[in-house]
């Protein structure tokens, strides 16, 4: 992967930064909105397709535990050093490279950054409880109910696990929970705690039932439901997906979203294939309301 805002200009300095810390991404953030005196490459060591061969011959974890610039002669700083570099670069920030680079300050600084490094840890486990700048802002609502839905999932098959004694019912559940599981798991990585939905115990309950219930009723009601929400599951998907395009920054978690879609696409195509009798009214009905429900479920999710 090429280093992030290559200019044909030679830059002043390479910053290399973890873009995976929140507390590194956040103040990355704020430098780049700035106009340097000459170009500067930023590159997210933390990406492992970022190549690090002409960086001073430096392991990935070298790069990730101390931050680090090589300035256009090919030598390289890291820890206050690197900061006083890049400090004299920036407008707004020159004063404190100029201060930085006076006689015996930069040892000073490096004894502040060394003591930062052994309580960052601490801190961005803080941070990660509500940090969303690795997100799109106009789209955390949509995750937040992506994640309360993925929740629910899971729960629906366990509730078929719960109530059905089907043997084909049982083994498509199993085989379906395990990929909601992988689903829920990484939008948990996504989202952060703080931001997630809070009525997540009533999603919890919700799904259960939704699984529990037409399971009472025999495979055909289960396998209709399944198709019911699948159907509207890919819609969700799809329209978040469509938010994303021609948005490069975000294309990691668009094709997650996609991958996520594809594979609610064949729960639902798997659903239909078992219907081996046409759903009877009651089920119909079922279906509708279930329907009717998941998207109240958005809808309170994203404001909850």
């Amino acid at each position: 992967m090429k280093p992030e805002n290559t200019t044909p200009t030679e830059p002043q300095l390479t910053v290399m930064f973890d873009g995976a810390c929140p507390l590194c991404r956040r103040e990355v953030g704020v430098y780049r909105d700035l106009k340097p005196l000459k170009p500067i490459t930023w590159m997210d060591v933390s990406d492992e397709q970022t190549a690090l061969d002409p960086c001073g011959g430096r392991n990935r974890s070298d790069y990730l535990a101390r931050f680090h610039v090589r300035r256009a002669d090919g030598s390289m700083l890291s820890g206050a050093a690197a900061f006083v570099a890049l400090w004299l670069t920036l407008p707004g920030w020159r004063w404190l490279g100029r201060f930085g680079s006076l006689p015996g300050m930069t040892p000073v600084l490096e004894v502040f950054y060394t003591g930062f490094l052994r309580i960052r840890p601490a801190m961005q486990r803080g941070v990660r409880l509500f940090d969303t700048t690795h997100l799109p802002a106009d789209m955390l609502a949509d995750l937040r109910s992506d994640h309360a839905g993925e929740t629910g999932a899971v729960w629906i098959y366990y509730g078929i696990l719960c109530t059905s004694p089907n043997r084909k019912v049982r083994a498509f559940a199993k085989r379906h929970l395990a990929i909601e599981k992988t689903h829920l798991q990484e939008m948990r990585s996504l989202l952060p705690p703080l931001k997630r939905s809070l009525l997540l115990p009533a999603w919890r309950l919700a799904g259960f039932l939704t699984g529990a219930l037409p399971s009472l009723f025999g495979a055909t009601a289960v396998f209709a439901t399944i198709e019911a929400v699948e159907s509207f599951v890919e819609q969700h998907y799809q329209l978040q997906i469509n938010k994303l395009a021609g948005r490069d920054e975000f294309v990691t978690l668009r094709m997650t979203l996609i991958d996520f879609k594809a594979d609610e696409s064949d729960h639902r195509h798997e659903a239909q294939a078992e219907l081996a009798n046409p759903p009877g009214r009651f089920t119909k009905y079922w279906c509708a309301v279930v329907e009717k429900g998941s998207h109240i479920a958005v809808k309170l999710a994203h404001k909850l």
